[in-house]
């Protein structure tokens, strides 16, 4: 009975390498702006800025995973993936600058 929970157990931990991966790139990626703001005023993120980048980035890395889980066919990942990447993109520079000029804009 324990040797099938440890092979569980292991399978759980194998199965959810990627997900700690994604979530300490996020981390790492986030780090960037916390860091630059310490040495200079260029850079000059609120609370929400980190939340709204965190929610972005996590939800694109967490969907991409459900996609590489749950999707079989090789080109329809990739092509999925880059969607989203395509996607995360789009709607970062539109945060930042408002390439489009919606009333999300950074302006």
């Amino acid at each position: 009975m324990e040797e099938k929970m440890d092979k569980i157990n292991a399978f759980m931990i194998k199965q959810n390498k990627r997900v700690i991966g994604i979530v300490l790139t996020v981390v790492l990626l986030l780090l960037i702006p916390l860091i630059a703001m310490q040495f200079t005023d260029e850079v000059n993120w609120t609370v929400l800025d980190f939340v709204v980048a965190a929610i972005l980035l996590l939800g694109t890395g967490l969907m991409c995973e459900l996609v590489i889980r749950k999707i079989n066919n090789i080109k329809y990942r990739i092509a999925i993936c880059v969607i989203l990447l395509a996607a995360l993109l789009l709607i970062w520079a539109e945060l930042a600058v408002g390439i489009f000029g919606t009333p999300f804009s950074g302006h």
